[in-house]
């Protein structure tokens, strides 16, 4: 994998990427794992970011309840992910992925020694996939899916793929159709299971004072209606604020929550609404000033999630524009009326069945202030919407434990998949 490093030099050096736990992606196994690992049998799970890991949350409670003397290790790549996941899991059982080189793996197989490596949705790292297997360790991917953006892609390397593949023992997949393009890309049949989306299975995390602060706060001023905005993406937020401007005209006293996807691009967001002529706070910086008419620009970690239950409104990004979509179970775990764009390839069960019972609006760009307007002004419709998106939430439960059994089984040497 020697090629790739040019990749990982190009992001740490141009993007400012993978630099937070520099010396843990690259081999350094850090005093607090080590400490907690002695003795232990391990569960090593690697959920990329934020949304992977609130899934392998409700797994992750799910399989101590069967397992209670397993310990879980749990790695993320994005500092999102790895801030969530410390919260989840707390700081001695959290740490960065390695970067694909055996060098910088082997270290952590052997503080480790992991009896089952979880990956969580669809990581194919060769070298992590080869020496873990080859340590003995069980390997599942769980909650994989194939999108429709990275398919035609894989099946040009299908001749590469699936000796990487058979390193897999088994895998647990989101629908049907993920399961049948694994196996068009060499997955052996008899490892390939459809189990569900683990997703849908998330709780809510704890309530941050954040929203006890930002409730009070427009009952103080009487503000509202609000829309929150969530993971938006660049060429998104302008066509967003040019909405809320209109929605400004009959609603002087909204508010938005504007949440970029990365945070690091707060300044850039408020460079924009400067230009837009557009009155905001920081959420960083805010300490209960006036929000009515205005923009709320949260540059802040781990809580959209709970903010979406003030929200009247939710805009779910990566949708306006060619990214593929966000996840939209957020929102919807709290009953609230969701758009998003329409693109959303990564996305494209779980919005066609949000689509399918009309829980979810889809725009394109020309018609997103006029949706977003709609739904403010018509609070029964906009009700009826949400709670039709919190029955289908509920109606899709059970993957965590469906695939928790199929994890035990393979622990226990019950499921035999090589």
């Amino acid at each position: 994998m020697a090629l790739s490093l040019p990749f990982w030099l190009y992001q740490m050096l141009r993007h400012g990427k993978y630099l937070a736990g520099f010396s843990e992606r690259w081999g350094r196994v850090p005093q607090r794992i080590l400490d907690q690992s002695r003795g232990a049998r391990v569960v090593w799970i690697h959920a990329v970011s934020v949304g992977e890991v609130l899934a392998a949350a409700a797994l992750a409670d799910d399989l101590r309840r069967r397992m209670p003397e397993v310990r879980l290790a749990v790695s993320t790549t994005t500092d999102t992910g790895q801030a969530l996941a410390r919260q989840r899991f707390g700081d001695g059982n959290v740490f960065y992925f390695p970067v694909d080189f055996a060098f910088a793996i082997k270290p952590y197989l052997t503080a480790l020694r992991p009896s089952l490596v979880i990956m969580a949705e669809t990581e194919f790292w060769p070298n992590f996939l080869r020496l873990t297997n080859a340590s003995g360790a069980r390997v599942a991917v769980v909650n994989a899916r194939i999108s429709d953006r990275s398919f035609p892609g894989y099946l040009r390397f299908r001749w590469l793929l699936k000796d990487v593949l058979g390193n897999v023992d088994l895998f647990l997949t989101q629908g049907e159709e993920d399961a049948a393009r694994l196996k068009q890309l060499g997955a052996a049949p008899e490892r390939v299971r459809v189990s569900g989306n683990l997703k849908y299975d998330q709780t809510p995390p704890a309530v941050p004072p954040i929203v006890g602060e930002l409730q009070a706060a427009m009952d103080r001023e009487a503000a509202g209606p609000m829309l929150v905005c969530g993971s938006t993406v660049e060429g998104e937020e302008p066509l967003l604020l040019r909405s809320f401007g209109n929605i400004l005209v009959q609603h002087p006293r909204a508010v938005m929550v504007l949440a970029p996807r990365h945070p690091e691009r707060g300044g850039e967001v408020e460079t924009l609404l400067r230009d837009m002529n557009i009155p905001y706070v920081r959420r960083s910086r805010w300490s209960g000033e006036a929000l009515a008419g205005g923009v709320l620009l949260l540059d802040t970690i781990g809580e959209l999630a709970s903010i979406y239950s003030l929200a009247d409104v939710a805009f779910v990004g990566g949708s306006l524009v060619l990214r593929g979509g966000h996840n939209i179970i957020e929102p919807a775990l709290h009953g609230v009326a969701i758009v998003v764009g329409n693109h959303t390839e990564n996305f494209r069960d779980i919005v066609n069945l949000f689509r399918s019972r009309d829980a979810i609006r889809i725009v394109g760009p020309a018609e997103l202030p006029l949706v977003l307007l709609d739904l403010l002004n018509d609070e029964t419709k906009r009700r009826q919407l949400g709670r039709r998106a919190a029955e289908t939430m509920q109606e899709q439960t059970g993957a965590s434990q469906r695939t928790a059994e199929a994890l035990v089984a393979l622990m226990e040497g019950r499921l035999q998949c090589r």
